[in-house]
């Protein structure tokens, strides 16, 4: 407890400067994205929607990977050494947690936007369905860890993970393999594809401020992960001292 102690007073400045930057960032992004940015020939103001949806989008299919090393570096760990399991284990459940937060904007910005554009919130084509069938798979993963009475609940969901990173490219490629409702890539796919040099500049400013913002999530959680960890093993060890002293 010592230990995690102090490493939390080493980390908390840090964290705190972090999440000022960040902060900082996503609302000179939004500035730019609400405010700067030219408007859309054809769809016009609702098209601004594109600066959240397009990155958090991306970010919604990075972090599961995060996730999936994580639950591999678990089950391999698991045996050799239970210490270092624990630390994969507090990652996986982290980022499983942050990639909820972004798959769920995702497909709710995506909604918002498909609604004035396309006339409906939802269609069963192959990129929403996808998406929706990740989303899915994690909301599993967190639900398995919580209820499973078997005693291997991370286990299996560290297996579980594997699915759900197998519908990752299934994701990013279904605008490429099928022909959707969902509009093609906007970056590298094609000669047509593209945007204004002018509305990329604010599309990068605000993928690097949602990116800041799920590195902190996932730093934060991490850190209560551990913690929660350190508690637990704290009160094993309380309850196995206070057996051997009835013993006594």
């Amino acid at each position: 407890m010592d230990r995690t102690a102090q490493r939390d007073r080493i980390l908390a400045p840090l964290a705190l400067v972090w999440l000022g930057l960040t902060l900082a960032l996503i609302a000179y992004a939004t500035r730019l994205a609400l405010f700067v940015a030219p408007t859309e020939a054809t769809m016009g103001n609702i098209a601004r929607i594109l600066y959240y949806h397009v990155p958090i989008s991306m970010l919604s299919l990075i972090f599961p990977y995060i996730n999936f090393g994580a639950s591999l570096a678990y089950l391999y760990w698991r045996r050799r050494d239970p210490l270092k399991a624990l630390t994969a284990d507090a990652v996986a459940i982290s980022s499983a947690e942050v990639t909820i937060i972004y798959a769920s904007i995702c497909l709710l910005t995506g909604m918002l936007w498909a609604k004035p554009v396309w006339g409906i919130w939802w269609t069963w084509d192959e990129r929403l369905t996808s998406m929706l069938l990740l989303w899915l798979l994690y909301v599993s993963y967190l639900t398995l860890r919580k209820l499973s009475a078997t005693g291997q609940a991370h286990t299996l969901a560290a297996v579980l993970s594997v699915f759900a990173a197998v519908d990752v490219p299934i994701v990013y490629m279904s605008i490429r393999w099928w022909r959707t409702q969902h509009p093609p890539p906007v970056f590298a796919g094609g000669p047509d594809s593209g945007i204004d040099p002018a509305m990329y500049r604010v599309w990068a400013w605000n993928l690097l401020a949602w990116a800041m913002w799920g590195i902190f999530l996932l730093g934060l959680r991490y850190a209560l992960e551990r913690r929660r960890q350190a508690a637990e093993q704290d009160a094993a060890l309380q309850a196995i001292e206070a057996s051997l002293e009835i013993a006594q």
